[in-house]
């Protein structure tokens, strides 16, 4: 039975691309990115794709691509797009599929809805959750968002430095599985993310 993973964060730029990588990799999925706002030319399907190393993993296109980099209601009113949660259709594989979403979870598509109107129940959610100040209170907020909609919480990755602290408090806190940490690398490349899938498969293969 394949599985869909839909990689979400505690806000923009936490790392969900390069998490969406390393579970890719791992699980030798498909990818696919509902919603691209901007960057069309180095889209994070692009950065994905260049690095992942398996020969069996596809990337999809997107679902919408829309050009300006901005909240997907606002960059979808310019280019005179309407986007509406049940009409962006998932790809059909027969492989598990890894879903990266856009921003955090209550990024308005429209005026009624939200990048969470675009997880299904059946998803297993993986929180990225990045450390600076403030990220115990997003993350605690974004983990209570997914609970309030009834969504199952697959596990949280923790990206940058080990903050004892932190994840310490959140795990305890929450009781969501811990998936893993990714570290504040100098680069990313594939080998780096073959690492990490590595590193990560048994914690992966264990939410399956």
């Amino acid at each position: 039975m394949n599985n869909t993973y839909f990689i979400t964060g505690i806000g923009t730029d936490v790392g969900k691309t390069i998490a969406a990588a390393i579970i890719t990799e791992s699980l030798k999925a498909d990818y696919w990115k509902p919603i691209q706002a901007g960057d069309l030319e180095n889209s994070d399907s692009m950065k994905l794709e260049n690095l992942i190393s398996n020969e069996e993993s596809f990337v999809y296109p997107e679902g919408v691509k829309l050009k300006s980099a901005m909240s997907p209601h606002a960059a979808a009113e310019l280019d005179g797009v309407k986007l509406i949660a049940k009409k962006i259709q998932r790809p059909d594989t027969s492989k598990d599929l890894v879903i990266e979403g856009a921003g955090g979870l209550l990024v308005p598509i429209n005026s009624k809805e939200t990048i969470a109107n675009l997880i299904l129940p059946t998803d297993k959610v993986i929180l990225v959750s990045k450390h600076y100040l403030g990220s115990i209170n997003h993350t605690l907020l974004s983990i209570e968002v997914l609970k309030s909609k009834g969504f199952s919480i697959a596990g949280i990755l923790f990206n940058g430095d080990e903050n004892k602290t932190t994840e310490k408090v959140v795990l305890e806190m929450t009781g969501i599985k811990f998936i893993g940490r990714i570290d504040k690398e100098p680069y990313f490349d594939r080998n780096v993310i073959k690492e990490y899938a590595d590193r990560f498969r048994d914690q992966l293969q264990v939410l399956k």
